[in-house]
């Protein structure tokens, strides 16, 4: 059983100064062991509402060291076990482009790599480039990981030997958010519309969204993911579920717009 049960919620309790209390206990879980879910395990689809999401290679590997200062052992993807069974090697392998959103510092952007001319393009809302030696570490390390997923799943890496760990990632000039807090959205919505093959010389003309059109996709993406077929069936497999114990009644977990992912509750 995982340790982390994340929600979706589009909306947190405040308190008069506006605050919430991250570390408000909402329910237990109960299985092989007894796991509290924090409202510090929320992610927001709220305007200017903080996320709580990591790589877990990027957190083992900060400023992307290719040599875990926690293990002293470099990046294999063997060492994550549960994300295994989560990885498609056919479409690793047999696809030409590959998506691959990552969320660093609690900002998006999506990655674009080319298996067969094995390059790598990043699609940044906020950035047209690398904004610190850090984040230029982090994209060395997270092309690094790629190229490992790929050859894991049976295709050939993005570069050979010791090169893989120098793969350049050029930032592609496109028309980004004009907030503080829409990269996800922007990365999403990318991910549907953007034909990567018209990606010319670093650049990509694309349709400069007005706010407006930003907020309706927030919204249609939140109607999206609270009424899919998917939550539907973690309702009914919560409610039939001995795995749950409310540790009190929570505005959050009341909240129409929240849904437990019961895919990461075993009951034995």
């Amino acid at each position: 059983m995982k340790q982390k049960c994340y929600i979706w919620g589009t909306r947190l309790k405040e308190d008069a100064d506006g605050n919430t209390n991250e570390y408000e206990e909402m329910c237990t879980l109960i299985g092989q062991g007894e796991y509290i879910l924090m409202r510090m395990h929320l992610a927001s689809l709220q305007a200017k509402s903080d996320i709580e999401s990591q790589c877990m290679a990027l957190s083992d590997h900060p400023n992307g060291e290719f040599v875990s200062p926690k293990t002293k052992k470099e990046f294999r993807v063997e060492a994550y076990p549960s994300f295994i069974p989560f990885i498609d090697r056919k479409k690793l392998t047999s696809h030409p482009y590959i998506f691959a959103p990552v969320c660093y510092s609690g900002h998006w952007w999506l990655w674009l790599i080319n298996t067969r001319k094995r390059k790598c393009q990043i699609l940044d809302p906020l950035h047209k480039k690398a904004p610190t030696d850090e984040r230029k570490a982090i994209n060395k390390f997270t092309g690094y990981v790629f190229s490992r997923l790929i050859t894991y799943a049976g295709g050939e890496p993005l570069q050979k030997g010791e090169r893989e760990k120098e793969i350049k990632s050029p930032y592609v000039k496109i028309s980004g958010q004009k907030t503080s807090y829409d990269c996800a959205v922007y990365v999403m919505k990318w991910m549907e519309l953007i034909e990567p093959e018209n990606i010319k010389k670093g650049k990509y003309q694309w349709d400069n969204w007005p706010q407006e059109e930003v907020d309706h996709y927030r919204v249609e993406y939140a109607s999206r993911i609270l009424f899919s077929e998917m939550n539907k069936q973690r309702d009914r497999a919560i409610r039939e579920s001995s795995a749950i114990r409310l540790s009190k009644p929570s505005s959050v977990l009341l909240s129409p717009f929240c849904q437990i992912n019961s895919a990461d509750i075993e009951t034995g």
